[in-house]
């Protein structure tokens, strides 16, 4: 049985992209391809149908990954096909949880930061780099790749868990 996670931020075309890409890397790495399956949306649907950020797929591809994207909206009634919904910020994280139809789909919800055993205590999110420059860009992929590792780790337990 397939493990699916979908990463959520505002727009779909910087943050939850630039997370879809880095855990697909993660995935492929661990050999679990064939197990999990991820893909991103946003919170509104201002970008539905266009790609990703240049800014976002500079960033990627200069950490050698690699992101075929098209920016889409999430649905609630998707939640009934997913196993794990990761938000990016607080923002999308409150959005989400009212959005699910059942206290079990609220559960779902995630902040991507809170698998990354380093981030600071009180502040999960990762920061809208979009009305910034590249730097912006390359801090949001760093703070993606840090907590990708834990979520790697915490998927990995619940496929070995469903295969027991």
């Amino acid at each position: 049985m397939t493990y699916r996670v979908c990463f959520v931020c505002t727009g779909n075309i910087c943050r939850s992209p630039m997370a879809e890409a880095v855990f697909h890397a993660r995935v492929a790495e661990a050999g679990l391809e064939h197990l999990v399956q991820a893909d991103s949306a946003g919170t509104d649907g201002w970008h539905e149908g266009e790609g990703a950020d240049p800014r976002t797929l500079a960033v990627l591809e200069e950490g050698g990954y690699l992101l075929d994207h098209t920016a889409r909206r999430f649905q609630p009634s998707w939640f009934a096909r997913l196993d794990l919904v990761v938000a990016l910020d607080a923002g999308h994280l409150r959005v989400l949880r009212r959005l699910a139809p059942t206290e079990e789909d609220a559960a779902k919800v995630r902040l991507l930061r809170s698998y990354d055993p380093a981030a600071e205590g009180g502040d999960l999110d990762v920061p809208d780099p979009y009305y910034g420059g590249a730097d912006g860009f390359a801090e949001c992929l760093e703070m993606v790749e840090a907590a990708s590792t834990g979520l790697l780790a915490a998927v990995r337990d619940h496929v070995e868990g469903r295969a027991a």
